[in-house]
C-alpha cells in the first residue's frame, strides 16, 4: 500500500517525465523490440522495493543468474530469467510455457535444479511440483532500475488488480510485479502467459500500456486471445526468419488466425465450380487459387479429359442421328418407289 500511496503523490512534473503523460510515449514502433526466446523461468524474490537495480547483485538471484550462463550451451530452449515478487512464497520458480511451478529453491540447491529441469527435464526430487492454471500477467515495477517502470507499473498493477476484482476472475488471471524485462522506454511494460484461442499457452509483450488498456487487454487477450497488436512487442517462440524484414514482423490475432484455419477448412470440402469471377468470404478471403481461372493447375487434366469425353460422346450421338436419318428416308423412297412401279404395272395391264 506504500507503494502505492508514493505514486499518488508523484509530482505533475515527474508524472510528464516518467508517467503516461511524458512525451516520448506512442514516439517508436514497437512490434519487433524483443528478442527470440523459448522459455521464461521467473524466480519469486522479495518486492520491488527491494530490488537493487541489478537485481541478480542478491544472492538467491545471484546464484540462479550464474548457473544459466554455465549451462546456456545445454539447455536444450532459450530461456529467459527475470525476477518476480515474492513474499511469502520466496524461493518459488514458475516456468513457462510448461505452466510449471517449483517450490522452495535454496542457495544450496541452485545448480542441481537448473541441471535436472532446465537442462535434463527431469524431475526436480528436492522440491515440490505442481502444474499452474489461468493467466498470469507480469508488470514491470523496477524502480531502481528505470523511474519510468518505477512510476508506470505499481499504477498498472493496481488497476489490473481492481479489474480482475470487478469481472471476479481473482482465481483466474494473477498479476505480479516484474523485474527489469528489456525496454524501459516503452513503459508500462507488461508479459501476459495466457491460452491462446486454440488453448496453447503463450507469452506476449506488451509496451506503452496505461491505466485505460487494461479492460481490454482483459476482456480481449485474456478472455478472448486476441491481440492488441497497437501495443504489442513480440511473443514467446518468436524467431528471426531468414529473409523477413526486421522492420515487417508478424502480428499474430489468436481468433483470426483460428477463423482462417476453419474458412480453410471449410473451403477445401466445398465443391469448386466454374465461374467468370472469384468468390469472397465476409473477410475478403478469396476462395480462388488463380486470378482468371476458375480451377487450380492441378485439376486442369481432369477438365481437359472430361471435355474430350463429353466432345466424344456428343460427335457420338450426332453421327448416329445423321445415320437414323439416313435410314429412314432411303425406307420412304424405297416405299414410294415400290407402289409407283406396282401402280404402272396395273395400269399396262388393265
Amino acid at each position: 500500500m506504500a507503494e502505492t500511496e508514493s505514486i499518488s503523490t508523484v509530482s505533475t512534473e515527474e508524472d510528464a517525465n516518467y508517467g503516461f503523460t511524458r512525451s516520448e510515449m506512442f514516439s517508436t514502433n514497437l512490434a519487433g523490440t524483443v528478442d527470440p526466446y523459448d522459455r521464461h523461468v521467473f524466480l519469486c524474490h522479495k518486492s520491488p522495493a527491494e530490488w537493487a537495480s541489478r537485481v541478480e547483485e542478491d544472492v538467491l538471484p545471484k546464484l540462479l543468474s550464474s548457473a544459466f550462463k554455465s549451462h546456456k550451451d545445454s539447455m536444450p530452449f532459450k530461456t529467459k530469467l527475470t525476477i518476480c515478487e515474492g513474499g511469502e512464497s520466496d524461493g518459488d520458480v514458475l516456468i513457462f510455457p510448461e505452466m510449471m511451478k517449483y517450490k522452495g529453491l535454496t542457495d544450496s540447491v541452485v545448480d542441481d535444479f537448473v541441471d535436472d529441469v532446465l537442462v535434463n527435464g527431469k524431475p526436480w526430487v528436492s522440491g515440490v511440483a505442481e502444474s499452474m492454471c489461468g493467466s498470469y500477467v507480469f508488470v514491470c515495477a523496477h524502480g531502481n532500475r528505470d523511474k519510468r517502470c518505477g512510476v508506470c507499473g505499481p499504477v498498472l498493477i493496481e488497476k489490473f488488480k481492481e479489474e480482475i476484482e470487478l469481472r471476479g476472475l481473482n482465481d483466474q488471471v494473477f498479476v505480479s510485479a516484474c523485474s527489469h524485462i528489456g525496454g524501459h522506454k516503452y513503459a508500462g511494460n507488461l508479459i501476459i502467459y495466457s491460452p491462446d484461442a486454440e488453448g496453447k499457452i503463450m507469452g506476449h509483450w506488451y509496451g506503452y500500456v496505461t491505466p485505460n488498456d487494461v479492460p481490454e487487454l482483459l476482456d480481449q487477450h485474456v478472455a478472448k486471445g486476441e491481440i492488441l497488436e497497437r501495443l504489442w512487442r513480440g511473443q514467446l517462440g518468436a524467431s528471426t526468419v531468414e529473409g523477413d524484414k526486421a522492420d515487417e514482423p508478424k502480428l499474430p490475432n489468436g481468433i483470426e488466425a483460428k477463423k482462417m484455419k476453419k474458412h480453410e477448412e471449410t473451403k477445401s470440402q466445398e465443391p469448386r465450380e466454374i465461374a467468370g469471377g472469384c468468390c469472397q468470404s465476409a473477410n475478403g478471403f478469396s476462395c480462388c487459387r488463380d486470378p482468371g481461372s476458375g480451377l487450380r493447375e492441378e485439376n486442369k487434366p481432369k477438365q481437359q479429359e472430361h471435355e474430350k469425353s463429353s466432345l466424344h460422346g456428343l460427335k457420338t450421338w450426332v453421327r448416329s442421328w445423321e445415320q437414323s436419318d439416313i435410314l429412314a428416308a432411303a425406307a420412304v423412297v424405297g416405299a414410294v418407289a415400290t407402289v409407283a412401279v406396282a401402280y404402272s404395272y396395273y395400269r399396262k395391264s388393265g
